[in-house]
């Protein structure tokens, strides 16, 4: 970033963090162009110009000193290469600079059901894992389906965590999620809803989509679909093929997904309006999106960790843990998805944070719900694609940062002055093993319990203040 060499600009600083391992370039930029990259797009739905951090292949690791004032960057500059003081000082030697990251897509179960989670634990799972902006679904009883629920949950997270994690809401697309008539989504963007989805319960209607399409879209907002066909295995937790065939467990096809996928992008280019696809986890699901994607359709989409580093295979045994919708799938639809992800076919990365007691995950497989609990881990999982090279820098820091802020017109920052001082301290090496013990979340429903993982967040600041 632009490097500052008057040292009278930036001398009333509030923090400097020091000596920071960043892998990113340091570029100049005009004022002008750094004051344009530093705000999301005032109309969510459109996405923005390319990041400031740039194309970045081969990272070269290298020492730089972030400095902040008033809650904002000031400049990130090569370590000691500006002889200022601020009033707070952090050593950051040995730790990688990375931006605070963002969840398009989480769910904290309050109001209704805390005692599988609660916006306040939530939201310390969210700190402790890198999140610095979260953005919840609806499926809460009740249902986020009026602006009286979406006020109690920014004031719930106002009191628990004034500094931040940021809570975005996702309202619901339909009264009481039941796919039947529109949520009043006027009301629930004034009150700060930023999408609309009935996740967890796909919208069978094509008509009822195309109108809450066309009505979002004057509202400035974004759809968010759950790609599933209702009638084909709906919620089986376990995808269709080996695996399912030989625990002879009723399961759902990749097409079931693919299908969903291929209707909504067919909507939203006859409309000309946005759509985004949630928690894709199949090739061909990639292959709607990728030729969406060139025929210019105004679609994005997001995968989830789980669906990059776990396979079928998981549920062998028949693991509840494992079972999540969509299901697991297939090794070649891992690299499929891995390769999308690289080359921006598929846009962003998502926790899909799914908290389940544990009384619920130890039944039956066909009686257990589905969903993976994910903010505690998403970070060190997706962490270790980057690490092996599986991975580019420049994909991860997109799909965690850029383009669901941009998405979504939420804070992001990308280090150029007058971003907003929203970044992490992460010890790479630092080893855990997943656990409750080890987790922020009140859940810890997830098929890594048990296993090491290697990083984790040692220092979390927002605004420039520090929440962990």
């Amino acid at each position: 970033m632009a490097e500052n060499n008057n040292p009278q600009q930036v001398k009333k600083l509030d923090l400097a963090v020091r000596s920071a391992l960043w892998l990113g370039p340091l570029k100049s930029h005009s004022k002008a162009s750094n004051a344009k990259a530093s705000q999301p797009d005032s109309q969510p739905g459109k996405l923005g110009q390319p990041s400031p951090l740039g194309k970045i292949k081969n990272p070269r690791g290298q020492l730089v000193d972030v400095l902040v004032a008033r809650g904002r960057i000031v400049a990130l500059v090569p370590a000691g290469s500006l002889d200022v003081h601020a009033a707070e000082e952090a050593d950051a030697r040995g730790l990688l600079l990375l931006p605070g990251l963002t969840d398009a897509h989480t769910h904290l179960r309050e109001p209704g059901q805390e005692y599988k989670e609660d916006i306040a634990s939530g939201l310390a799972a969210a700190a402790a894992g890198g999140f610095s902006n979260i953005m919840c679904m609806a499926n809460t009883r009740p249902v986020n389906d009026n602006a009286s629920v979406t006020e109690f949950m920014l004031e719930r997270a106002r009191r628990a965590w004034p500094g931040g994690p940021r809570l975005f809401p996702i309202g619901a697309l339909t009264k009481g999620l039941k796919g039947q008539e529109l949520a009043s989504m006027a009301d629930l963007a004034a009150a700060g809803c930023r999408a609309f989805s009935n996740d967890g319960a796909p919208v069978a209607s094509t008509e009822l989509l195309r109108r809450a399409m066309e009505y979002c879209q004057d509202l400035g907002r974004v759809v968010i679909d759950h790609c599933e066909d209702p009638w084909l295995a709906p919620g089986a937790g376990v995808n269709e093929g080996e695996v399912s065939s030989r625990l002879g467990l009723a399961a759902q096809p990749d097409i079931a997904e693919a299908i969903q996928a291929a209707r909504d992008v067919l909507l939203a280019e006859y409309l000309g309006a946005p759509i985004h696809l949630a928690h894709i986890s199949c090739e061909k699901s990639v292959a709607v999106i990728r030729a969406a994607k060139a025929r210019k359709v105004d679609v994005t989409a997001e995968t989830c960790p789980h669906y990059l580093t776990l396979t079928e295979d998981e549920v062998a045994g028949y693991s509840s843990l494992a079972k999540v919708n969509p299901p697991l799938r297939t090794k070649a639809d891992v690299e499929a998805l891995l390769d999308a992800l690289a080359d921006g076919t598929i846009d962003m990365l998502a926790t899909d944070h799914a908290p389940h007691a544990a009384h619920e995950k130890e039944v039956e497989f066909d009686a257990a719900p589905c969903g993976i609990s994910g903010l505690d881990t998403a970070l060190s999982v997706t962490w270790e694609l980057v690490r092996t090279g599986r991975l580019p820098f420049d994909s991860f820091l997109r799909a965690w940062t850029t383009a669901p802020c941009r998405r979504f017109g939420l804070p992001v920052n990308t280090f150029a002055p007058g971003d907003p001082a929203d970044f992490l301290l992460f010890d790479q090496e630092a080893a855990w093993v997943v656990g409750p013990q080890t987790m922020h979340s009140k859940s810890a429903n997830t098929p890594l319990l048990g296993r090491g993982l290697r990083g984790r967040v040692a220092a979390h600041f927002l605004a420039g203040k520090s929440i962990v």
